[in-house]
């Protein structure tokens, strides 16, 4: 009994010491997120893309797109809800706009639009 107790408390002792010494020292580590780093130039978190369809009565958008690096998505064509119906009207088939997309409850959203 006096060997399972020993046992106990030297495991109890190697978990507390691992957990730690995993946390360690963080005072130097950027806490801050990508969105921090993007501060006052907006443009700067915005991808690229090309107005290939308008869908009014579906609320969706389809871009013709550059990397999406918020998401981790490569360049493609792809059918975007947007976060705020009044988005629709301000793009046609055919212009340049910067966007940021976001997923928002599963689905691929333009959060931001501007039209170049």
């Amino acid at each position: 009994m006096k060997n399972v107790l020993a046992s106990i408390a030297l495991g109890c002792a190697l978990v507390v010491s691992a957990s730690a010494y995993a946390a360690g020292d963080m005072g130097n580590m950027d806490m801050g997120g990508s969105a921090a780093k993007q501060g006052g130039d907006a443009k700067a978190g915005m991808s690229h893309g090309e107005v290939k369809k308008v869908d009014t009565s579906a609320g969706k958008l389809t871009i013709k797109h550059g990397p999406l690096d918020n998401l981790g998505m490569d360049a493609m064509t792809m059918v975007f809800k947007v976060k705020d119906p009044a988005m629709i009207s301000q793009v046609k088939p055919g212009d340049k706009i910067d966007f940021v997309a976001e997923e928002v409850d599963g689905a691929l959203t333009v959060a931001k639009l501007q039209k170049k």
